[in-house]
């Protein structure tokens, strides 16, 4: 797989899609930090790292990263859209005054910065720039 994090948003956008409650995937550090971010700006319900025995191996042991999706009271999932901005081929870096706003601060963006992966307000906030990793709303 080249691109962990695209396929990351690509199973939750699809997950959401079909009205799936969960979704379970390979668990990274990265990914655990975006998760952790749509947790705290409330995109989703509930993110944790569950154990999972190897099914060939039975004695090996690796984390899985569960992410509970949320849904609106009509049914609609929270997310709208999840879209990547830097792929590998095309890395997209913005300087602290050059930061997105997506929809109008509806929404936001996940930016990987020197002090680690942070919303776009709150990199606003300290005066950083990064890599633009997605865009949600």
């Amino acid at each position: 797989m080249t691109d962990p994090i695209a396929d990351m948003l690509t199973r939750i956008r699809n997950a959401s899609a079909v009205k799936k409650e969960e979704v379970v995937l390979p668990m990274s550090g990265i990914k655990y930090n975006i998760a952790k971010i749509l947790e705290k700006e409330e995109w989703i319900n509930k993110t944790e790292v569950i154990k999972t025995k190897s099914l060939k191996n039975g004695s090996s042991v690796f984390d899985e990263l569960k992410i509970v999706l949320k849904y609106n009271k009509d049914g609609s999932p929270a997310i709208k859209s999840l879209k990547k901005i830097s792929k590998p081929g095309c890395k997209i870096y913005v300087s602290k005054d050059k930061l997105p706003r997506v929809l109008n601060n509806l929404g936001i963006a996940i930016i990987s910065t020197s002090k680690g992966i942070m919303t776009n307000m709150e990199a606003r906030k300290q005066g950083m720039g990064g890599e633009v990793i997605c865009e949600i709303y």
